[in-house]
C-alpha cells in the first residue's frame, strides 16, 4: 500500500508540474571566443610564460608529503596549430638542464591547458602531463615513468634587468 502510493504521488506531481522542458535545464556555457580573441590570448599565454618562473609544490601519489618546485621558463612560442616550444630550465635530483620542450596547448574557453604526452627528455626520462594556466595559477597531473602526481603553484614574472 505504501508503494503504490508513492507511485500515485510521484504521477501527480508529474501531472501538476508538468514535464520537464528545454527552459527547465541550465543553459550550457557559451564559447565566447573567437579566432581572433584566441590569437590575443596565444599572444598573451606566450608573453606570460617567457621570462616567467612557476613556483609551487607537487605531491606523489601513494605518498604524504608536498615538495617545493621551481621552473624557469626562458621562452614560449607559438608554432604551427595546438604545437608550441617551450624552453624552460629544469632542476630535478642531481640534474639542471636547460631544455626546448615541444608540447600541446589546448583551450578550454580563454584557459590554456598544456599537454605533454609520454615525452622523453635525455637523461631525465619520460613525462606525461597536464597543467591549466589561469591568473597567475597553474595546477596539474604528472606522470613520470611508473611515478605520478599533482602540481600546483603561481607564476612570477621575472622583473626586467633594470629594474633588479
Amino acid at each position: 500500500m505504501r508503494y503504490l502510493c508513492s507511485i500515485l504521488t510521484l504521477i501527480l506531481l508529474g501531472i501538476v508540474t508538468g514535464p520537464a522542458t528545454a527552459a527547465d535545464e541550465p543553459a550550457a556555457p557559451k564559447t565566447s571566443v573567437t579566432a581572433a580573441d584566441r590569437s590575443a590570448l596565444e599572444k598573451d599565454f606566450a608573453e606570460k610564460l617567457t621570462g616567467a618562473t612557476l613556483v609551487g609544490n607537487f605531491s606523489v601519489i601513494g605518498r604524504d608529503n608536498n615538495k617545493p618546485e621551481r621552473y624557469e621558463i626562458d621562452s614560449a612560442e607559438k608554432l604551427e596549430g595546438d604545437n608550441w616550444m617551450i624552453t624552460a630550465r629544469i632542476k630535478y635530483g642531481q640534474n639542471d638542464v636547460k631544455v626546448p620542450i615541444a608540447v600541446k596547448v589546448y583551450w578550454a574557453d580563454d584557459t590554456p591547458v598544456i599537454s605533454l604526452t609520454k615525452i622523453t627528455i635525455p637523461g631525465l626520462g619520460t613525462f606525461t602531463s597536464r597543467v591549466m594556466f589561469y591568473g597567475d595559477r597553474y595546477a596539474g597531473t604528472w606522470q613520470h615513468d611508473d611515478v605520478g602526481g599533482h602540481l600546483w603553484g603561481v607564476l612570477e614574472k621575472s622583473k626586467p634587468a633594470e629594474q633588479k
